[in-house]
C-alpha cells in the first residue's frame, strides 16, 4: 500500500480521533509479517521510497519464495531479490510466473506498479570481468524507477575508449564506475566530471589485488573528489545509493 492509498483510506474512516498526518507517521513505523524466520517490513516503501530487498544469500530457496511471494501480493512496487542462484530462481518461478532472473549478476525482478525512468544514470566498468558486479548495479537502478545507460569494458588500459564516451559522461546525473585490478577508473572518470561519482571496487585481479582489496584502498585514497565509495562487489549499495542521488535531481530540475 502506497502512501496515496493510505490517505485514501484515513480520509474514509469517519471517527478521527488523531489527525491524518500523525496517523501516517504513526502507521509508516508498524506494519510487518512474522514469518518465523523473517519479518517481512511491508511499510519500507512509505519510509524509503523502495520496498524490502531480499538478499538470497543463506536462505534456502523456500524461505525466498515466501518473502517474495509476501512482498508481490501486499506491495504494488517493484521486488527486488540478489544474489540468487538458478535454484532459487526456480523455487520463485513457481509462486510468481513473471518473474525474471539475470544470470550474471545473479538478479531476481518482479515488476509491479508503473514502470519509471527518472534522469540519467551511468554505469561503467573497467573491464568485461566487472560486469556481473555493473550488471547488479544497473539492474538495481532501473528497477527503482531510473534511466540507467552503461559503458563497459572502458577501463585505463585503453583510455581512448573512456574518452570516446565524453558526452555520456558530461549528460548523467550521476555515475557508477565499477573496477577491480587497481581500481584507478574511478579516479579517472572524477577528475572529467562534475557529478557524484560512486565507486564499486571488484574482487577482480590477480593474487596482490587480495580480492578487492586493492581497488578499495585505491578508490577510497583517490584525489578527485566526489567519488564515493561502496563495499568490495557491492553493485547493488551503488544502484540503490545511485538512485536515491538522482531522486533528489528530479526534485531540483
Amino acid at each position: 500500500m502506497n502512501e496515496e492509498s493510505l490517505r485514501a483510506l484515513l480520509l474514509g474512516i469517519k471517527d478521527q480521533s488523531i489527525g491524518i498526518e500523525t496517523a501516517i507517521d504513526q502507521i509508516k513505523v508498524l506494519p510487518y509479517e512474522d514469518l518465523g524466520f523473517a519479518k517481512i517490513d511491508h511499510h519500507r516503501h512509505l519510509r524509503q521510497g523502495f520496498p524490502e530487498v531480499i538478499y538470497c544469500a543463506g536462505k534456502t530457496p523456500e524461505q525466498v519464495m515466501l518473502i517474495a511471494e509476501r512482498l508481490a501480493q501486499k506491495g504494488d512496487g517493484n521486488v527486488l531479490a540478489t544474489r540468487a542462484n538458478p535454484e532459487v530462481y526456480e523455487a520463485v518461478l513457481k509462486k510468481i510466473p513473471d518473474a525474471e532472473y539475470f544470470p550474471s549478476p545473479r538478479v531476481i525482478v518482479i515488476r509491479r506498479g508503473k514502470q519509471e525512468q527518472r534522469g540519467n544514470i551511468l554505469v561503467l566498468s573497467a573491464g568485461t570481468s566487472d560486469l556481473p558486479v555493473a550488471e547488479e548495479a544497473a539492474i538495481t537502478a532501473e528497477v527503482m524507477g531510473n534511466h540507467v545507460e552503461r559503458v563497459y569494458d572502458s577501463g585505463v588500459a585503453g583510455i581512448h575508449r573512456l574518452l570516446d564516451q565524453k558526452d555520456k559522461l558530461q549528460q548523467a546525473r550521476v555515475l557508477i564506475v565499477v573496477a577491480g585490478m587497481e581500481g584507478a577508473l574511478a579516479s579517472v572518470v572524477g577528475g572529467l566530471v562534475d557529478k557524484p561519482v560512486i565507486a564499486v571496487p571488484t574482487s577482480v585481479g590477480y593474487g596482490a589485488s587480495f580480492g578487492g582489496v586493492a581497488a578499495l584502498l585505491a578508490m577510497l585514497n583517490t584525489c578527485a573528489s566526489g567519488v564515493s565509495v561502496v563495499n568490495i562487489d557491492n553493485g547493488f549499495g551503488a544502484g540503490y545509493q545511485a538512485s536515491l542521488i538522482n531522486r533528489l535531481g528530479e526534485h531540483v530540475e
